[in-house]
């Protein structure tokens, strides 16, 4: 397998997985919807060790909310890039949009479909749907 790489808008901050995705998921929570400006948000886990940033580091700024994952943003021109497992730092899940060329994943499922916005309906994609959070494979 190749190098995932992947970047900001401004590209300033850069990233590589080394390994395979270990899967991918839509997530209609509203945080997620906020820190997106979107109906939901799409990411995927990395393997644990696999996530490394290869510039830009100083750039990187994060949200610690009291509970969830923590959201990492680039303070120059606000990408959302990755969050990190609160209690397992070394669990990642990196935000797709953020990917150059194929990940090797496709979304496997909806969660927290129970706070899905209500001006953009569900597409009928066939992909499974669960109101509340799922536990990520790992």
């Amino acid at each position: 397998m190749a190098t995932i790489t992947g970047r900001c808008l401004c590209e300033r901050v850069r990233f590589e997985v080394t390994e395979p995705l270990l899967d991918a998921e839509y997530c209609h929570c509203t945080r997620c919807q906020r820190r997106t400006g979107t109906a939901a948000s799409v990411s995927a886990e990395a393997a644990p060790g696999s996530f490394h940033v290869i510039a830009g580091q100083e750039l990187l700024r994060a949200f610690e909310p009291d509970h969830g994952w923590h959201d990492h943003f680039c303070s120059e021109c606000g990408s959302h890039l990755y969050a990190r497992h609160p209690e397992d730092p070394a669990r990642i899940c990196v935000s797709m949009g953020t990917i150059d060329g194929e990940p090797g994943v496709r979304p496997e499922y909806r969660q927290y479909v129970a706070y899905a916005a209500v001006w953009e309906p569900l597409p009928d994609d066939g992909l499974p749907r669960y109101d509340e959070a799922v536990a990520r494979a790992t």
